[in-house]
């Protein structure tokens, strides 16, 4: 799997960008706020529909002008793909495949899949399809990648919400029926809390009568979404403990667990018992939406008792492990977005990490062609940005 090129007009500092990536190593360097990420986020926003930064779309739309566009040209089985994203100020975005418009920008999930890889981690269309896309699912796979970055080192010591998040981003790309589980569910969770709030100002019985109705789907959706990241965590820890292992020399074996809020077999009743609970506090407080991840190394919980040091290392693990993971699913090779993550490595991880890469296209960020980046890593293409500007050096 390869992007081949993406070009940019209106985002971000970028008034115009044409960027043609070579099929291994790209590096993007430059100084700081220059615009090397925004180029990893145009890539991560033809994946997701949205910002790794959590960023509104009129905020991504470049300084004085009202609308920006993204065209990322891709590269799968011999077969190209063409995503077109249009981000409007006070408007939804647009978005299309292949030329055909979408519906939903939830129909993006899985034509690209991210793994984003980025320092703050390590503390946690001219050929192809061109029959009408009907259905979110038929789009699912088309791009997988891999996004690593300083953020994702804070995985370990962050709340639970970012480990959720890291379920959610991983399974949906991965698998269209858990997106379409967790799509349903979120939107039962924000009726039901809507509901609660409703009974608590002004009850009745018309009212408690439709809540054991979303009280039901509540159970169908969330044990549905318990069980898919029961399997994903299991498969998870067939392939980090060796990662792990390698990785600190064999002195540390590492398993992740995951601790759900409600167990399938008691969902329905924990419900019925949280139900005055829930209309006095107006929120919904039980189920998948609450539960969380412990890593354990050597039996010991790596939040609590690891350093700064064994946190990152699981980190890193962890998103190794989500590279073979995409491997084993998609039976290709992802696409690795490093930004400006090597920085954040001691000598060790740096090399496991660049060992690890293989044949995956990959695309770096970094401040400077420094020895490190010279004598260990192949590099293809070399890009220099300055203020928006991208000039090609190889």
């Amino acid at each position: 799997m390869i992007v081949e090129s993406v070009e940019l007009k209106d985002y971000r500092n970028y008034e115009f960008l044409d960027m043609k990536f070579n099929e291994h190593v790209n590096i993007i360097y430059g100084d700081n706020a220059q615009g090397k990420t925004n180029i990893l986020e145009s890539i991560y926003m033809c994946s997701t529909s949205k910002s790794h930064r959590g960023s509104k779309d009129r905020e991504i739309v470049r300084f004085g002008e009202d609308e920006s566009h993204i065209k990322l040209n891709v590269l799968k089985h011999d077969m190209k793909y063409r995503i077109d994203m249009h981000l409007k100020k006070n408007k939804t975005k647009g978005i299309a495949v292949n030329g055909i418009p979408i519906k939903k920008a939830v129909e993006l999930f899985g034509i690209i899949n991210i793994v984003f890889f980025s320092p703050e981690d390590l503390n946690i269309i001219k050929d192809g399809p061109s029959e009408r896309i009907k259905k979110a699912v038929e789009l699912f796979g088309i791009i997988n990648i891999v996004f690593f970055s300083p953020e994702d080192l804070n995985i370990i010591k962050d709340g639970p919400s970012e480990r959720r998040r890291f379920m959610d981003m991983e399974l949906s790309q991965l698998d269209k029926i858990y997106l379409s589980n967790l799509v349903n569910y979120n939107k039962v969770l924000n009726q039901r809390n809507k509901l609660l709030k409703d009974i608590a100002f002004a009850p009745s019985e018309q009212l408690m009568e439709t809540l054991d109705i979303w009280d039901m789907q509540l159970v169908k959706y969330g044990n549905l979404i318990i069980k898919g990241r029961e399997s994903f965590i299991e498969k998870i820890n067939t392939i980090i403990s060796g990662i792990h292992s390698r990785l600190t020399g064999g002195i540390e074996n590492i398993k992740v667990s995951y601790v759900p809020d409600v167990d399938v077999n008691d969902f329905e009743e924990e419900v019925k018992n949280s139900r005055q609970k829930d209309i006095k506090y107006k929120a919904t407080g039980k189920g998948p939406h609450k539960d969380d991840l412990i890593f354990l190394i050597n039996d010991n919980d790596v939040r609590k008792y690891g350093s700064q040091g064994q946190q990152r290392t699981a980190a890193l693990s962890l998103k190794l492990s989500e590279i073979e993971l995409v491997k084993l699913v998609i039976k290709d090779t992802p696409v690795l977005l490093l930004d400006d993550v090597l920085s954040e490595l001691d000598s060790n991880r740096q090399n496991f990490l660049i060992n690890s890469i293989g044949d995956i296209q990959t695309i770096v960020t970094c401040t400077g062609l420094d020895e490190f980046i010279n004598n260990r890593m192949n590099i293809n293409k070399i890009f220099k940005v300055t203020d928006g500007h991208v000039v090609n050096e190889n």
